[in-house]
């Protein structure tokens, strides 16, 4: 039934697989480019960022938990969706096709295919978003229709989808990101060509050749053809040029430096993976003050809390509406949060000190084995077991009980407001005074 509906076609994980050639409309830009979903791709920076964030994502552990009490405990049975959504894919290329669908196009439209008796999912599918029109019904449901099925109408059970970044109010469908910054792209692109084309004609200036004679037609194409074959082309970038009978070349180009070509083609960059609120260092852009902070834990924190967060929710949500019983579906972001090794020790001591973690629990997160004797919690201060804490407490007592009782204080009184039981005394004086094995047998309780 899968293979079916599938139409038998690969489903090898790409770009090209997302959106087929010749599906797409491209719109000219005012710098000449032409953008849409598949030339955007040809841009470094876009395709960094869209690889990173979808690689990244795809990459994360995905559980299924239910709250009780305030505590997430995990879900189970787990639903066998949840370990591999789409049955013809591992579930790293299907997490990867959402986010390409999301980040290029706005939005992600994923088919389900369930049992027709018992209503369980069987497997998910990431439709081409170019060929899935949605509008609402009367009653403010969705309803869907795709190319590849015939026109046949969908409902929201056999249909999940997840907006992008921007939904404008009353739309239901997520704004484009390549199609609303079509223009920033297009002059990343109009630079990319452009740089291009000057290495590869031998980074040369363009110019005219002014002859003082009359030149026929055939005289003029064969000058322009012979200065080309001699100097056009990067292998022949540094050849001496010679111009005879009164010949000069004049340049009618801008020089690069005074064109601001690499700066432009920083901030082309720049402007990419701010669209897609990437930190342009992690992009390969190494240049002073794009890195705000100072160490990699800081650096994977602003990573994870701005970038991949709020994809995370969108994915979270949408995904948990298949779930029953107020269970929810979450992405685990703990090894991308980990840090260096000194600073995930020092942490790990700090939660035992504190009585917060035991020493299983830490050798867990380090993919090691328990030892025994391991799952006892120690208590803050004294650093003992934890059902042991009360003799600190009564250790503290006892220490007030003799200051008070030495301030001339009733000793009775005293234990009663501490809540100290009552203990007999010899009625002898200290042991610092007199040596307890002269003490005469039975005075211990005669009090003599």
């Amino acid at each position: 039934m899968l293979r079916n509906l599938s139409g038998g076609e690969s489903r090898a994980i790409s770009f090209q697989t997302i959106w087929g050639a010749g599906d797409l409309t491209s719109f000219e830009t005012q710098s000449g480019a032409f953008i849409d979903y598949t030339t955007a791709l040809t841009i470094n920076s876009v395709w960094a960022c869209v690889s990173l964030i979808s690689d990244t994502i795809s990459a994360l552990p995905v559980d299924t938990y239910i709250r009780k009490d305030g505590i997430a405990f995990p879900y189970r049975p787990r639903p066998t969706w949840v370990a591999r959504p789409d049955a013809m894919i591992n579930s790293s290329s299907f997490w990867q096709q959402c986010m390409i669908s999301l980040l290029l196009d706005g939005n992600a439209f994923v088919r389900i295919f369930r049992d027709p008796i018992t209503g369980q999912i069987l497997s998910m599918m990431v439709l081409n978003p170019m060929k899935v029109a949605v509008s609402r019904k009367a009653n403010g449901t969705k309803r869907f229709t795709y190319q590849g099925e015939d026109g046949k109408e969908l409902s929201s059970d056999d249909m999940l989808h997840i907006t992008g970044s921007i939904l404008m109010p009353g739309d239901i469908r997520g704004k484009s990101t390549i199609d609303t910054l079509k223009e920033n792209l297009g002059l990343s692109m109009s630079l990319e060509g452009f740089a291009a084309r000057f290495f590869g004609q031998g980074t040369t200036q363009n110019g005219v050749i002014e002859y003082p004679g009359a030149l026929t037609a055939e005289q003029a194409e064969n000058l322009s053809k012979s200065f080309d074959r001699q100097h056009k082309g990067y292998r022949r970038a540094h050849k001496t040029g010679i111009l005879s009978g009164g010949a000069t070349f004049k340049p009618t180009m801008v020089a690069n430096d005074q064109a601001q070509m690499l700066d432009s083609r920083r901030l082309a960059v720049e402007d990419v993976a701010r669209m897609f609120r990437v930190p342009s260092f992690m992009i390969g852009l190494n240049e002073r003050g794009s890195q705000s902070y100072g160490s990699n834990e800081q650096n994977a924190i602003s990573f994870v809390t701005h970038t991949l967060r709020p994809w995370l929710s969108k994915l979270e949500d949408a995904f948990s509406a298949l779930l029953p019983d107020l269970a929810y579906l979450a992405f685990n972001t703990d090894d991308l949060l980990r840090g260096d090794y000194a600073t995930r020790i020092e942490g790990y001591a700090k939660m035992l000190q504190n009585g917060v973690m035991s020493t299983n629990e830490v050798r867990r997160k380090e993919n090691m084995r328990p030892i025994n004797g391991g799952d006892v919690i120690r208590v803050p201060l004294a650093n003992v077991d934890i059902n042991a804490a009360s003799l600190t407490e009564d250790e503290t007592k006892v220490a007030m009980a003799q200051k008070l009782i030495g301030l001339g204080f009733v000793p009775e009184d005293v234990l009663k407001s501490l809540g100290l039981n009552p203990i007999a005394h010899t009625g002898l004086p200290t042991v610092q005074l007199q040596n307890p094995t002269t003490v005469p047998a039975g005075s211990y309780e005669t009090g003599e």
